[in-house]
């Protein structure tokens, strides 16, 4: 019963956060802090289920760990999301404006065909960048900091070099006229599914719920430490659908992960890893002045 009942974790934790947008008041919507808020809720709940229903004891959280992931969850909230709006989301806001592009259309649709259509979009493009991704020398050294990391916690999907975190972050959602509340829905959802999907909680979600979403089963497949190739799966970072539609999807799970040789990064080894080959050349190069 007990198990059965942690199985039900993300399903009840998506749930949640759809109920809370549904019926949060307006003044609510508009306080542009809410979202972060209820993510950052979302996210702390998921990172205290690891203590009460652990995994793998080799995924278990330890201080630097923690530390580590807590920076980076600082970094997307900030840095990241002030990139976002200020190189994508604004420019293609004004673009829409200069075009006189309007979808008011949108905003008539019922709650849950809105959060349904930001998800799927969001998720579209995140899927072909991930997969690209693997598949091109430097948007793979861009990724492959992610890929480094030797233990998946609920907060490993900040985790990367902050040219991945730009490029995964877009979408053509500011193009479109979705209202606050289904699109803070849709985005606060995908984040509470990608928590899951990188935590050490031993849940299973229903299989209705894994054939749409992403579970930790299918993300730690993708972040095996087999070899590269077999990373080369289940691209989905939130919703695995995609993966079953285009040829991608694997199914399994691994309880090791990490990449050449399991070699952890630091911070600054993380942000510098697709620069590497000139920092190389550079050192060669003042080794033999």
């Amino acid at each position: 019963m007990k198990q059965a009942l942690f199985n039900l974790l993300p399903p009840a934790t998506v749930a949640a956060i759809l109920a809370f947008w549904a019926f949060a008041p307006a003044e609510w919507v508009d306080k542009w802090w809410m979202i972060t808020a209820v993510g950052l809720v979302a996210l702390a709940f998921v990172q205290l289920m690891e203590f009460v229903a652990e995994r793998h004891v080799g995924w278990r959280i330890n201080r630097q760990e923690f530390l580590t992931d807590l920076f980076y969850v600082l970094l997307g909230i900030t840095a990241i999301s002030w990139a976002s709006d200020t190189f994508a989301n604004g420019p293609m806001g004004e673009a829409k404006e200069a075009m006189g592009l309007a979808t008011p259309w949108i905003a008539e649709l019922p709650f849950l065909v809105q959060v349904a259509m930001v998800m799927l979009l969001v998720e579209f493009g995140q899927y072909w960048m991930h997969r690209w991704m693997h598949n091109n020398g430097f948007l793979w050294s861009t990724h492959a900091p992610h890929h480094h990391i030797t233990q998946l916690n609920a907060m490993k999907g900040y985790v990367g070099n902050p040219i991945e975190l730009f490029l995964i972050s877009l979408s053509v959602i500011a193009l479109l006229d979705f209202d606050k509340a289904p699109m803070f829905a849709a985005f606060n959802s995908l984040g509470a599914i990608s928590y899951y999907a990188h935590a050490n909680v031993r849940a299973d979600p229903p299989k209705w719920f894994s054939f749409f979403f992403t579970t930790i089963q299918h993300h730690s497949l993708h972040h095996t430490a087999e070899s590269f190739e077999d990373t080369r799966c289940n691209y989905g970072n939130c919703i695995i659908l995609f993966d079953r539609m285009f040829g991608t999807f694997r199914e399994g799970e691994s309880a090791i992960a990490g990449q050449d040789d399991r070699k952890r990064l630091s911070i600054l080894e993380q942000f510098l890893f697709p620069f590497q080959p000139w920092i190389e050349r550079w050192r060669t190069r003042q080794g033999t002045v």
